[in-house]
């Protein structure tokens, strides 16, 4: 019994990849993003990128400036969970932020 469950298995799973591969009806498939090869489209990707990095630089120097008074306000020896937490996102921004920076 157990041989013959081993020879159903295999060909159950490729007949359940295969129908898994095939487009379904009525759904289209994505349109690529359309620029002209080459130069433009890197520089699309540059400027894109570029505006992200300034929406997370402001959102950086936000949270900076946020951590900075909570840290001013608390005792010497006590941190938040929040203040903890900002610190986290800070470490997050500045790596995406530096990611980004090495495509250029």
């Amino acid at each position: 019994m157990k041989h013959g469950f081993r020879r159903c298995t295999l060909p159950a799973a490729f007949a359940a990849l295969c129908l898994a591969q095939t487009p379904q009806p009525g759904l289209s498939p994505p349109v690529p993003f359309k620029v002209p090869s080459g130069r433009l489209q890197r520089e699309e990707l540059l400027k894109e990128e570029q505006a992200e990095n300034r929406k997370d630089a402001a959102q950086l120097a936000e949270l900076a400036q946020q951590l900075r008074g909570d840290l001013e306000k608390n005792s010497r020896y006590v941190f938040s969970l929040a203040d903890h937490k900002k610190a986290e996102d800070i470490e997050k921004l500045a790596h995406r932020i530096r990611t980004r920076m090495q495509h250029y």
